[in-house]
């Protein structure tokens, strides 16, 4: 019997080929970035950022039309324009797929640290862990958190805490906000207690 793919590898293979044939910088983040650096979550959303250099958000939804997505919008110039995001779904598997159009400023830094992982056939460029514990302490949900926390404790030996305090700083002044630091500093704490052994 011929192998098949599960299908957020054969999703992530279409995505690589639609993004290839049209010259576009990507990275594959939220929570299936999460799963891949240790977050034990079950999740079947897919988001991605695109850079789109010079080419169109039409562009994109063309090429990814070609490639088994559609549209979950009806109108979706204008809810780029309120959003920067294109919102797919796979036809093959129904999984969603959230595209967000890149913007200048820490996503050129995020866009430099990505990490290429193999997944099924695709080699599919994946948000460094550190630029996703950022991301994910800015959005500040609860699952977020519990990411955060998760992924803090898988890779406690090997993260580059400074990148990341760097730009939660950069963050915390771009938003006037103060409390994306502490937020870091408590889930650290959170981290280091969950790999304490119990007293005997």
């Amino acid at each position: 019997m011929p192998f098949s793919p599960p299908p957020l590898a054969e999703l992530l293979a279409e995505l690589q080929r639609a993004f290839a044939g049209l010259g576009v910088r990507w990275f594959l983040f939220g929570a299936q970035a999460a799963i891949l650096y240790g977050v034990a979550r079950l999740s079947a959303d897919v988001d991605i950022t695109v850079d789109l250099g010079g080419k169109s958000s039409r562009e994109v939804v063309d090429a990814l039309g070609a490639a088994g997505f559609e549209l979950r919008i009806a109108d979706a110039a204008g809810f780029v324009d309120a959003t920067r995001v294109l919102p797919f779904v796979h036809r093959a598997s129904r999984i969603p797929v959230d595209v967000v159009l890149a913007g200048p400023g820490l996503e050129d830094q995020f866009f430099a640290g990505v990490q290429e992982r193999v997944i099924g056939a695709a080699r599919v460029p994946v948000v460094a862990a550190e630029d996703l514990v950022a991301m994910k302490v800015l959005a500040g949900r609860p699952r977020d958190v519990d990411d955060v926390a998760a992924i803090l404790h898988a890779h406690r030996d090997d993260l580059d805490l400074h990148r990341i305090r760097t730009t939660l700083a950069l963050l915390e002044a771009a938003l006037d906000r103060r409390d994306l630091l502490s937020e870091l500093d408590r889930l650290l704490i959170v981290a280091r207690r969950a790999g304490t052994p119990p007293p005997a």
